[in-house]
């Protein structure tokens, strides 16, 4: 940057050197050829003789005529064919002109003179390196300069008067050295303050630099520090480039912890596949083994064999099942648009349905697992009489989430423990509940227990702690209808599970499959 900002210097300076020069040699020229101009009109008309003499500075007052008026021109006099008959410098005297002085004339007969038409023109000197400024005019009277002369038998021979062209040359140098001195230490001023000046405007692209390669070297917390007001650019670069660090490692602490996950999920699926299957294949080995004499013992084997199926078989289902939600979870939209479940994904057979239907199903399951606990029907949240929540749904989908939510609450829950379910419409939501009355969740245990094969249960075992997967079904089956789970647990006073699905207003029920009322 700063080296193009100084060369583009140069270049504009050079540019402007160049105009500035050369209109002052043309300014000066002007002038030069002003004074030629006159000095002709006086040489044409005086007799040589006078001529010689005010160059000899004889006469008094004559002194200084040469230099202060006439400008020490050199005067030439030429015949009709251009041959030369007389010269007298100002300078050196009548008749004193030096080899070393003078212009290389071209050939200036009658009728080049009358060509040239009085325009001043410029010839190189006889030593080669000056420069001289000639007008060439043909001697006669006053009124041939006016323009009488009509060919060049009108003319007796031409007078050309030159004058040096060092004063304009060497004026015009000196302002180009002048130029080119303060030109190059006005470059060289520029350039140190602009090195200056431009290291202090990179230093915070540094800092920048510096904090990418320690996020490089790992450190995803790092920020591009403030490195000015949001207005500016480089407000605006730091404000962007924090939003896509912290973008970042959202998404780096995403994937860690996705396979945090998939690691915990295939060790706990490894181990709840294990553990049916030792149960099988021990079994099966008892009884090659003929450790099974007696057929009791075998009837009472295959049971157990039965049983470990079923439940081999269900958590194979379970699995699949939220393979199968996944997979759709990735593929469509999601979340419904209206409300009334328009951009539902595929694979769900929708109805209307009313979740009321389902609440009273799930009282009556509630008694039939525990005769001996008390269980309510009532509104969200305890208030009021349950009431009708009419949502577009798959009914028998539905009847899943509610059997894991109800065998939740009766399995974690001491015996005799009041379960409580909810159901009825709080704004634009169909709201199913579940809450008992027991030990509750500390927040870490609320914060993990949709997490699959999680179990709040430490001691594993199949009695109370199940496969793990029930409540992460729930949370798939009522996302895949565009609706969400919530828990509310306090430690000793029990826990609640909330869903809240996409609210289906009557109006908006297909025709001939009304909910029932």
């Amino acid at each position: 940057m700063l080296l193009l900002a100084v060369a583009l210097l140069a270049v504009g300076l050079t540019a402007f050197g160049l105009v500035t020069g050369n209109a002052l040699r043309g300014h000066l020229e002007d002038r030069l050829d002003s004074q030629l101009r006159a000095n002709t009109q006086v040489f044409a008309v005086l007799p040589a003789t006078l001529a010689e003499g005010g160059a000899e500075r004889d006469p008094p007052g004559t002194a200084d005529l040469g230099t202060d008026i006439l400008g020490n021109p050199l005067v030439t006099y030429v015949s009709d064919d251009g041959t030369v008959e007389d010269s007298v410098d100002f300078l050196a005297g009548a008749n004193g002109t030096g080899e070393d002085r003078g212009p290389e004339l071209p050939d200036l007969d009658a009728a080049s003179v009358v060509a040239r038409d009085g325009r001043p023109f410029t010839v190189g000197g006889a030593d080669g390196a000056s420069r001289w400024r000639v007008m060439a005019v043909p001697r006669a009277s006053v009124a041939l300069l006016r323009g009488d002369v009509t060919g060049p038998s009108d003319v007796s021979g031409s007078v050309v008067v030159s004058m040096s062209m060092a004063q304009v040359d060497g004026t015009v140098d000196r302002m180009w050295r002048i130029f080119q001195g303060a030109g190059l230490g006005l470059l060289a001023l520029l350039a140190v303050a602009g090195w200056f000046a431009v290291r202090s405007g990179l230093r915070p692209l540094s800092r920048v630099e510096r904090t990418a390669a320690e996020i490089a070297g790992g450190d995803l917390s790092r920020r591009v520090p403030e490195l000015g007001g949001p207005r500016t650019e480089l407000g605006r670069l730091t404000a962007a480039l924090n939003t896509m660090l912290g973008q970042l490692e959202a998404a780096f602490a995403a994937r860690a912890a996705s396979e945090a996950r998939m690691s915990r999920f295939v060790a706990d699926a490894s181990h709840e596949l294990r553990t049916p299957l030792a149960g099988i294949r021990g079994l099966t080995a008892l009884h090659r083994m003929g450790a099974l004499a007696e057929r009791e013992d075998v009837d009472a084997t295959m049971a157990r064999i039965a049983r470990e199926s079923e439940r081999l078989t269900r958590l194979v289902e379970d699995m699949l099942l939220l393979a199968r939600l996944d997979e759709r979870a990735l593929r469509e939209t999601g979340a419904p648009a209206d409300g009334r479940g328009a951009d539902l994904p595929s694979g769900l057979d929708l109805a209307p349905t009313d979740l009321r239907t389902l609440a009273v199903d799930a009282l009556h399951d509630a008694h039939a697992l525990d005769p001996t606990r008390t269980v309510t029907l009532s509104g969200p949240g305890g208030e009021g009489p349950p009431a009708s929540a009419q949502a577009l749904a798959d009914e028998a989908r539905l009847r899943q989430v509610v059997t894991n939510l109800v065998g939740n609450a009766v399995t974690h829950t001491p015996a005799g423990t009041p379960v409580r379910i909810g159901v009825g419409t709080v704004g634009d939501h169909a709201v199913f509940e579940v809450a008992d009355r027991g030990p509750g969740l500390t927040p870490e245990e609320s914060g993990r227990i949709f997490d699959r094969f999680h179990r709040a249960d430490t001691s594993r075992t199949r009695a109370t702690g199940g496969s793990g997967l029930g409540l992460a079904i729930v949370r798939s089956l009522v996302t895949a209808h565009g609706g969400h789970v919530e828990v509310d647990s306090t430690p000793g006073r029990g826990t609640t599970f909330r869903t809240l699905l996409p609210r289906l207003a009557d109006q908006h029920a297909p025709a001939g499959r009304r909910p029932p009322a």
